[in-house]
């Protein structure tokens, strides 16, 4: 009876998107530390490889595509790398496919989005993160309007609430709203 229970449970869960992180050494490790930080412990499947400089990109390519059938879903997976056209994205590249996308530019906001929409179908996820992305570039100023939220949780003659673990989490939130 539990199992049938656990079944019908277990059918009604979306399969989420996995996410691996292909970049210069140590940013993919670096923006896996950042989001288990955000999220209070790191998030189901989420890989990262960190591509050292004296790498054998046939070796990395390899191990790269071990990683994605680890992560893959009915869903997909999505890589992020940082910079087109360096090794790292020409590694992530070759992994692209039917239901794998791959993304270059990295930034924070950008694996924010991914792991908050990974339950989306993959076209979807792709644009929500794209979109993060450019909406998390932003030039600020002092005249620059601030969280709202992180303001109201300052108190008078305290540090920057902006610095704050709990700062960090809603702005994440809004960022990838």
């Amino acid at each position: 009876m539990f199992t049938d229970s656990f079944r019908r449970f277990e059918g009604s869960i979306p399969d989420m998107a996995g996410i691996l992180i292909i970049a210069h050494a140590p940013f993919a490790s670096a923006l896996r530390e950042c989001v288990a930080h955000i999220y209070g412990g790191l998030p189901a499947r989420i890989g990262v490889i960190d591509v050292m400089p004296d790498c054998d990109p046939v070796e990395v390519r390899a191990f790269a595509r071990s990683e994605i059938d680890r992560l893959r879903e009915d869903n997909g997976a999505i890589v992020l790398t940082d910079v087109f056209g360096a090794t790292p994205a020409n590694i992530a590249q070759s992994l692209a496919g039917e239901d794998v996308r791959v993304l270059a530019g990295v930034n924070l906001p950008m694996l924010v989005r991914a792991v908050c929409y990974r339950t989306t179908p993959l076209d979807t996820l792709t644009e929500k993160i794209l979109q993060g992305g450019s909406k998390g570039i932003q030039e600020l100023d002092c005249t620059t309007p601030q969280n709202p939220c992180a303001l109201a949780t300052a108190k008078p003659g305290t540090a920057d609430p902006a610095s704050s673990a709990s700062a960090d989490l809603v702005t994440a939130k809004a960022v990838a709203s």
